[in-house]
């Protein structure tokens, strides 16, 4: 109408039903409200209104920019946490953003929190060898074998019953095997009663719940953040390579760099040369030693499963993860370390054998002590029933459940339970 025949100020006032000095202002500042206009997108608008969290939208819509042109999943579950981040970080005391105020942010931009269609451009990948031989040796030679993790997950089983429930594992560890993340464990059960009055913060495993038992977008962004404030902690930048999915989204973290290796490798990464299998072996077999305790201590409940896959992932050796990532070629040429068990856990062979040198000086030393101390002892006390140690133990493993102010006590409840094992089948 403006480009039109000229009309005056009072004839377009009377034919919209508004005041002249409203139509004044209008035609002053016309250019402005054109742009403004045309940069929402959206041409049923026709007011102006900014939102109530202006700088959150802001931040929001650049790592919805960021994601997309590195053409990764920017869906509502995961904005919906990542505006829930941001606006802690933000500093901002409005509670927790909704799904309304996400629906209202995304039709206030004109913003579909989709994946936009894949042109078939995008769709060519490179091939594995030039990821292999080009792309992934220049990423890894600016880092140290301590530097460089791999992460993925794997799926066991929770003897509850005659089938069994899934649990899905959370692995991370990196190249040269010095340090394995404690386990995120995802179930299906939402609040186990079993996990009443633990110290959660203090286990040495994480439990997070999902309808299907497994790892989604948000609860994967969750651990992400976890993991890079604990590498932020120790001061170290390290490279995280995992596979590109829909449910591992794309964070721009302070120090953690995430590498997305291609779908077609994706059957060759660390972990899934051995890492997982063998953790599978050491959580069965701690599994079936335990069904052989049962009428002694019960059936087995989550909480013990989850410590028995804490105990496995323990008895995964360093030099068997380093192995794995030589093999997938996620580690520089370097001497290739000798398979040897991690200190503190046991072989298969020693369980088998009934003991180890470690139980052999023990022995001896209680027999010294015993024998000392023979003439100065009023009466024996008879020794205690296999009953009555599972119940010490289990007794001793809640208490440090209530009251553990770290991870690390429970390394050595676990090698005296262990011991116990093995004294109990020799």
């Amino acid at each position: 109408m403006l480009e039109g025949p000229k009309v005056s100020q009072s004839e377009l006032a009377k034919r919209f039903g508004v005041s002249q000095p409203q139509i004044c202002r209008i035609i002053k500042n016309r250019e402005r409200i054109l742009t403004e206009w045309h940069r929402s997108g959206d041409p049923e608008r026709k007011r102006k209104r900014e939102g109530k969290d202006v700088a959150l939208e802001a931040a929001l819509l650049r790592w919805v920019e960021g994601s997309r042109a590195a053409d990764l999943p920017a869906h509502s579950p995961l904005l919906h946490l990542k505006a829930k981040h941001l606006t802690k970080a933000l500093g901002q005391p409005n509670p927790e953003p909704g799904g309304h105020w996400l629906a209202r942010c995304g039709a206030h931009h004109n913003v579909a929190f989709r994946k936009p269609p894949v042109e078939k451009e995008d769709m060519e990948q490179p091939t594995v060898e030039h990821w292999a031989n080009t792309v992934l040796p220049g990423i890894l030679r600016i880092y140290a074998p301590s530097e460089i993790y791999a992460c993925g997950e794997t799926e066991v089983l929770f003897p509850n019953g005659s089938s069994g429930d899934p649990l899905t594992l959370l692995l991370c560890a990196n190249a040269d095997g010095s340090e394995k993340t404690p386990l995120r464990v995802v179930g299906g059960s939402p609040r186990p009663h079993c996990l009443r009055g633990v110290n959660l913060g203090q286990m040495p495993w994480s439990y997070r719940a999902s309808g299907l038992a497994s790892v989604t977008a948000p609860l994967f962004a969750e651990w992400l953040e976890e993991f890079n404030e604990g590498m932020r902690r120790q001061g170290k930048s390290i490279l995280l390579l995992l596979a590109k999915h829909e449910v591992h989204p794309y964070l721009q973290l302070s120090n953690v760099r995430m590498v997305f290796f291609p779908p077609a490798t994706a059957l060759a990464q660390p972990l899934d040369r051995g890492v997982a299998s063998d953790l599978k072996g050491h959580y069965r077999r701690r599994v079936l030693r335990r069904l052989q305790v049962e009428h002694s201590v019960g059936p087995p409940t989550l909480l013990d499963a989850l410590h028995m896959l804490a105990q496995a992932w323990g008895d995964v050796c360093p030099g068997l993860i380093s192995s794995c990532f030589r093999a997938a070629g996620f580690i520089p040429d370097a001497e290739t370390p000798s398979l040897v068990p991690a200190p503190g856990s046991l072989s298969r062979e020693q369980l088998e054998r009934g003991g180890n040198p470690a139980d052999v000086e023990a022995d001896e030393d209680q027999e010294a002590a015993a024998e000392k101390d023979a003439g100065e002892l009023a009466a024996v006390q008879p020794c205690p029933s296999e009953r009555e140690v599972w119940a010490s133990l289990a007794s001793l493993r809640r208490y440090l459940e209530c009251r553990a102010t770290s991870p690390d006590l429970f390394q050595a409840f676990y090698e005296l339970e262990d011991t116990v094992h093995v004294l109990s089948a020799s």
